[in-house]
């Protein structure tokens, strides 16, 4: 049986030439980074070309490039540090963030004190910008805004540019969870003028357990690990040399084929909403997913019209992966936060909602497959007894 992976969102195969650029620098590049022999000097040469890589594909500097082990740890670090160093006594957020946001937001409300404040959205799962800057103008706390580029579940993208703007108005920090975005859009952070973003290798096809964060050098962050000074002092810990090296390889890949991959890949949600359209009557879309201007091109939230807890398990079982939530919580019997901020209380005990996240290996023949799957698991539930 042929296996189907749509579930891009939670982690991507990587790429060959990545597997192969980390494979020769495991061989070859061993040393500790902070040693100052040649064994060192070489890993840190590495280290130092994949930083600045990056750096220059994003148009800031390298030494706003922080290595950490993933976008949760990133987002972490900006959140934690802003509170703990910056003097941020208010946080600004919404209930459609990814946990490691809200979690860490409402941590800081319960142990230091910090007002945690949620943006209004409606009901398609958009940030009420109307909202965001009477919030913003009612308090002259030193606040930070934590939004994320595009919502991992239902794919709506955020005005980045129009958030940004009315935190400098109200002299507010601006950070952005932009782990389903860096790599899938062209992005130039000196322009975004944004003051800390996050990264995740495993979102465009490279390793796990590596990430970064962009801090802008104004903002004077400091480290929630300390010990060594890694990292210009922001991370402490040996760093993850080849991991790095992967990063980068991923990167460069991904800024390289971006127009390629995303034409290739929106077509195929295109298609896929076609086919659903044509197969499944009563098949409809959560958020903003179905529409191409205002979503996420890798994801599409669908709402299938009857209810099928089990729907996961009957389409893995036909070899096809995809998602009933995010996957941090895909092992939870119930629907995500995400989906129960956005569907009434009858539309979630009589539909089922998926997530179908694409990648540039997936194919029409992928597609046509789901949609069998989808047709045959619906006609059992709609056809009348």
């Amino acid at each position: 049986m042929r296996k189907i992976y749509l579930d891009n969102a939670a982690t991507t195969p990587i790429h060959e030439e990545v597997i192969d650029e980390m494979a020769d620098c495991m061989k070859k590049t061993f040393g500790n980074p902070s040693s100052t022999h040649v064994f060192g000097r070489e890993a840190k040469a590495k280290m130092e070309l994949s930083r600045k890589k990056i750096a220059e594909a994003l148009q800031v500097s390298p030494a706003e490039i922080v290595f950490t082990s993933c976008g949760t740890e990133s987002n972490n670090l900006i959140i934690r540090s802003s509170v703990d160093h910056l003097g941020v006594k208010r946080i600004i957020t919404s209930n459609l963030e990814h946990k490691c946001v809200k979690e860490t937001s409402l941590e800081m409300g319960e142990c230091r004190n910090v007002e945690v404040v949620k943006v209004k959205t409606d009901v398609n799962g958009s940030v009420d910008l109307e909202d965001l800057e009477k919030i913003l103008k009612s308090s002259d706390q030193k606040t930070l805004v934590t939004l994320m580029h595009a919502n991992n579940e239902i794919g709506n993208l955020l005005d980045v540019k129009k958030v940004q703007t009315l935190c400098e108005e109200n002299a507010a920090l601006f950070h952005t969870d932009t782990v389903q975005t860096l790599g899938h859009y062209p992005m130039d952070l000196s322009e975004l003028k944004v003051d800390f973003a996050s990264c995740s290798a495993h979102k465009i096809h490279g390793p796990k357990g590596i990430g970064f964060a962009y801090i802008k050098k104004s903002t004077r962050l400091r480290p929630q690990i300390t010990g060594g000074g890694q990292e210009r002092g922001l991370r402490s810990g040996t760093e993850n040399v080849y991991g790095v090296v992967g990063l980068a390889k991923a990167f460069e890949m991904a800024i390289q084929d971006l127009d390629k991959h995303k034409t290739h890949i929106e077509s195929l949600k295109k298609y896929t909403i076609d086919q659903l359209k044509a197969t499944i009557p009563g098949v409809e879309f959560n958020g903003l997913s179905a529409d191409l201007e205002k979503s996420l091109y890798t994801v599409l939230n669908i709402r299938l019209p009857f209810k099928d807890a089990l729907i996961g398990f009957e389409l893995e079982l036909k070899g096809i992966a995809v998602s009933q939530g995010s996957a941090c919580s895909s092992g939870a019997a119930k629907v995500s936060a995400v989906i129960e901020s956005i569907l009434t209380p009858e539309q979630i005990e009589t539909t089922t909602p998926i997530r179908v996240s694409f990648s540039c290996y997936n194919t029409k023949e992928d597609i046509d497959a789901l949609v069998g799957v989808l047709k045959n698991i619906s006609e059992k539930h709609l056809v009348p007894h």
